[in-house]
């Protein structure tokens, strides 16, 4: 059993010390309702919609916003999971890094896909996904865009993730995209799926809310509404395996005979 929570956090904090400032607030209740691991939105640390800002907010993976991480998950006995600009070398990416309640460095992700808009002026995508151990459960992350495709869940499934963060900064214009489509995400790979979405309004932006956690049969476990907000949950590792054995997607797909 994982107990998980998720961060739904206001867009409009100002800058990295009001971020990190939020978090060092909340992780208490957190760790009271005995959460195993906290995910975070995407681009939490620096904030998504900055534009130039990115430049100047962007660190290397050993910088700032990691140090500050381990320093809280050791303190609260939480794992953290967190979006945030990396810089390597003169590239920047939009990354993910999960840090362990001990403040070793769990798994770090970059963004595959990069979606039209702003993103593409400052962020090159990145190459793989690795997957993570982590109370009992193998775990994958995608990155909000990532998580439109049904190819890189198929394939972080079939790579054996049971879970898997999302990260996301999801405008209000997409709501069928949180009700809908991240859901069945979660059922036609039979996994559980974690959606972390900011909330509110950050300069011209308006952010959906909505964030979920799904089972592997498609079911939402708890989902948030449009306000700042936390999650929380208790993930069986047996509705895994009950899922995919009942709807048998990953090796039957197998099977398919396409030519």
């Amino acid at each position: 059993m994982l107990t998980l929570a998720i961060a739904q956090a206001p867009s409009d904090l100002p800058d990295w010390a009001a971020r990190m400032a939020w978090l060092e607030t909340h992780l208490p209740e957190v760790s009271a309702q005995g959460a195993d691991l906290l995910v975070l939105p995407e681009l939490f640390a620096c904030g998504y919609f900055i534009g130039d800002q990115l430049q100047e907010r962007a660190e290397p993976r050993d910088g700032a916003t990691a140090k500050q991480l381990q320093k809280l998950a050791q303190a609260h006995g939480v794992a953290i999971h967190c979006g945030y600009a990396e810089r390597g070398g003169d590239t920047l990416y939009n990354s993910a890094m999960c840090i362990g309640p001990d403040g070793v460095l769990l798994s770090h992700q970059r963004k595959l896909a990069i979606p039209p808009g702003f993103e593409r002026n400052f962020l090159a995508p990145g190459n793989g996904v690795s997957l993570f151990e982590f109370r009992g459960f193998k775990i994958a992350t995608l990155i909000c865009y990532d998580a439109e495709f049904p190819e890189t869940f198929r394939h972080v499934a079939a790579l054996g993730a049971e879970l898997v963060l999302v990260p996301t900064a999801l405008g209000a214009d997409w709501n069928w995209v949180a009700e809908t489509m991240i859901p069945t995400r979660a059922y036609e790979n039979g996994v559980f799926l974690a959606y972390a979405n900011g909330a509110g309004q950050q300069g011209e932006m308006s952010f959906l809310g909505k964030s979920v956690i799904a089972t592997p049969d498609g079911r939402e476990l708890a989902r948030a509404g449009a306000g700042p907000e936390i999650l929380f949950a208790d993930l069986d590792h047996a509705l895994v395996v009950k899922a995919q054995a009942r709807l048998p997607y990953l090796k039957d797909r197998l099977r398919l005979n396409l030519s």
